[in-house]
């Protein structure tokens, strides 16, 4: 598998019926296997194919493809679609979720086009706010996301887990996100 370089591009999608589930599910658990290695038990470090396709039903999934190869994920949940810590529930607040790129080709913008992707959902359904969570211990990603804008607003404890979420949450303008 070659790396993408810098300049090349690649096309963010919706899932299609015919994107193979077990290769998403197979790309979560590579792309999460940091994580993993880190002892942190995220869902998508182990997750089934049946619980991938659960987990998608449940919001919109975006890919990243290169090539006919799916690169990279996110899933984008509406606020109406978004449940389960008292940040979460509120009305105004959409979220994130399934976010993974490739290992092997992270760092060359995928991550920043898809999330680019799901800031511009949130403001076209009318959330005042794109809301996240990831494990408190993983101080990279609660560092790259406050670089993003997002900033800290709870702490969530998930019954899945075998650690303590943060909840990071932007501020999001009802505009189209350039």
């Amino acid at each position: 598998m070659s790396p993408l370089p810098q300049t090349e591009q690649f096309l963010v999608r919706p899932l299609l019926p015919s994107d193979s589930l077990a290769e998403l599910t197979a790309l979560l658990h590579s792309a999460y296997g940091r994580l993993a290695r880190m002892g942190l038990r995220y869902m998508a470090t182990h997750q089934s194919e049946a619980v991938t396709r659960e987990r998608i039903e449940a919001g919109t999934c975006l890919v990243a493809v290169d090539g006919g190869r799916v690169v990279g994920t996110i899933l984008f949940r509406s606020p109406q679609q978004t449940i389960g810590c008292p940040w979460y529930d509120r009305p105004e607040v959409a979220s994130l979720g399934q976010f993974a790129v490739d290992p092997q080709i992270q760092a060359r913008g995928i991550g920043h086009r898809l999330l680019r992707e799901v800031e511009r959902l949130g403001s076209g359904c009318g959330a005042g706010e794109l809301a996240l969570d990831t494990a408190e211990p993983a101080t990279h990603l609660v560092d790259w996301y406050t670089r993003l804008g997002y900033r800290f607003v709870e702490h969530a404890q998930w019954s899945h887990t075998n650690y303590r979420s943060v909840i990071l949450s932007k501020q999001l303008s009802n505009t189209t996100v350039p």
